[in-house]
């Protein structure tokens, strides 16, 4: 199998592009949210959740974004700090802009809903001016999160991130991460996403995720094998396909598919898996492993997030993801 190659001489893994925003969890679960009164603050945002991710897996993660002038904004920005994530290139913005706030209701743990405040969020005011040229070329991979490309000036900043990645061997990881609000259309977010899809050396996404950069150029296939083949006529190496409780499929160029594992949990609530198996695989990947074994890696990581009441704050060590492979005996070589 040929791995994607990361410059080893570069100083920071990876840097995130994109989302950075307040999650307000439950406390309340079991009843819709109507009837919740309380709610525990978290960090949230996709790219955020996978850089702490990985930087509680022990890599240099660093971050390109916009918080607001508010007290969130502050608690973000000290969050990522205190966790050993870069924040020398997140902007507190002036211009008035508000931190995105997710509320999250928790009826069961097969059903979770999430009510998000999208309006004049700070996040999406992130610049072309933001992206500094120096700062991208210092990382092995950077991660682009796809509601960052919901609107401009947002979206035009991602694209030279991408640029710029490509001129300097960056490897671009891209996650789909999908979510209605502040789009405003599916066909709009098929064919943003599409231009960075193409750009991508890894895309991770659900089916219908894949489904919505497919729609816009013709009927639905909804087939894993035809979505990778899709990508690797342009510059993917790895497509994979989330499936939830199902696992993942993970396409590679040249060498073929690969099905991801699950791991029992005590499931709490659904959200937080693809960010916690995004982290953890691309962790696996950065250190050379398969991508079966990063893949399991990954599902393992998911099983501990999903089983806790937090997304950020659960994501776990290295150690806490053996000893779940270990406790299941699927350890791979």
């Amino acid at each position: 199998m040929k791995m994607i190659r990361f410059d080893s001489n570069r100083p920071i893994d990876v840097i995130g592009v994109g989302r950075l925003c307040i999650d307000l969890n439950a406390n309340e679960i079991h009843r819709p949210m109507e009837e919740t009164r309380t709610f525990t603050k978290y960090v949230g945002g996709s790219p955020a959740n996978i850089a702490i991710a990985l930087a509680r897996l022990g890599l240099k993660a660093g971050f390109i974004g916009r918080v607001a002038d508010d007290q969130h904004g502050r608690f973000i920005t000290n969050y990522l700090r205190e966790r050993g994530i870069d924040t020398s290139h997140v902007i507190t913005d002036k211009s008035g802009s508000v931190t995105g706030l997710a509320f999250t209701e928790i009826k069961s743990p097969e059903e979770c809903s999430i009510l998000m405040y999208r309006d004049n969020v700070a996040d999406l005011k992130l610049e072309p001016g933001d992206i500094k040229e120096d700062y991208i070329r210092q990382a092995k991979a950077v991660l682009i999160s796809g509601t960052a490309l919901a609107q401009s000036p947002s979206r035009e900043a991602v694209f030279l991130a991408v640029d710029l990645a490509r001129k300097h061997n960056v490897v671009v990881i891209f996650d789909i991460d999908y979510r209605p609000w502040t789009w405003k259309s599916k066909e709009e977010t098929g064919i943003y996403c599409r231009l960075v899809a193409e750009k991508s050396d890894v895309i991770l996404g659900g089916r219908e995720e894949f489904d919505l950069l497919e729609a816009v150029m013709g009927p639905l296939r909804r087939d894993d094998q035809a979505t990778a083949e899709e990508w690797f006529r342009h510059r993917a190496q790895i497509v994979l396909v989330k499936h939830g409780g199902d696992g993942s499929r993970a396409y590679v160029r040249d060498d073929g598919c690969y099905q991801g594992t699950t791991f029992p949990a005590n499931v709490v609530k659904t959200f937080g898996a693809g960010d916690s198996f995004a982290g953890a695989f691309i962790y696996g990947l950065m250190n050379g492993w398969s991508v079966e074994k990063s893949q399991q890696f990954g599902a393992a990581s998911a099983s501990i997030v999903v089983s806790s009441h937090s997304s950020s704050e659960a994501m776990p060590t290295v150690e806490d993801i053996r000893a779940v492979i270990d406790k299941y005996g699927k350890a791979l070589a």
